[in-house]
């Protein structure tokens, strides 16, 4: 309880300096590798943003890591988000990094086995539903969790047949 409080200049100083410095090199590396790192496009990219945020913490508050540790580890993670992004294209690799986005509804019926699998309550997908200002099934098409954990509502208000297969493509039933 004594060193709760404790803060000399000097480390202060070494946490405004990391700091400063791990964020130049967040910038930087944004800049270079894009801004697919920050996005939440599949789980992987959600990985991705927590270390991004660990590597950071460490780096600003521990005595013990360096600034240039902190910055080759924030590289390391980027280069194998963006290594990560080039073998996706790969299907044996997308299944084994990615999880399957997995419909919940479909033409208004509730797929209550998929609801289980994807442990979403009815609420949740009531809550979802009233975001979307659906207020009737007949007004849904589908309702899908997508990998990364989000959840949406395709309307049937005047939806082409051939968008809806396309939007559909990859989505488990």
């Amino acid at each position: 309880m004594e060193h709760l409080l404790d803060l000399t200049l000097s480390s202060a100083i070494r946490i405004v300096i990391s700091c400063l410095g791990i964020y130049i090199a967040v910038i930087a590396f944004t800049r270079i590798f894009g801004k697919r790192s920050f996005s939440k496009m599949s789980s992987f990219d959600f990985a991705m943003t927590v270390a991004v945020g660990s590597l950071i913490a460490t780096t600003v508050l521990s005595s013990t890591v360096s600034l240039a540790e902190g910055a080759v580890g924030l590289l390391a993670v980027y280069s194998f988000q963006l290594a990560a992004a080039f073998f996706r294209r790969y299907k044996p690799f997308r299944q084994a990094i990615d999880n399957t986005p997995l419909l919940l509804m479909r033409n208004g019926e509730i797929l209550h086995d998929n609801l289980r699998r994807a442990r979403v309550t009815e609420g949740d997908l009531r809550a979802k539903l009233r975001e979307a200002n659906v207020s009737h099934y007949s007004e849904i098409q589908a309702v899908v969790f997508e990998t990364t954990g989000d959840i949406t509502v395709l309307h049937s208000n005047h939806m082409d047949k051939n968008l809806k297969e396309w939007l559909l493509t990859d989505v488990a039933e």
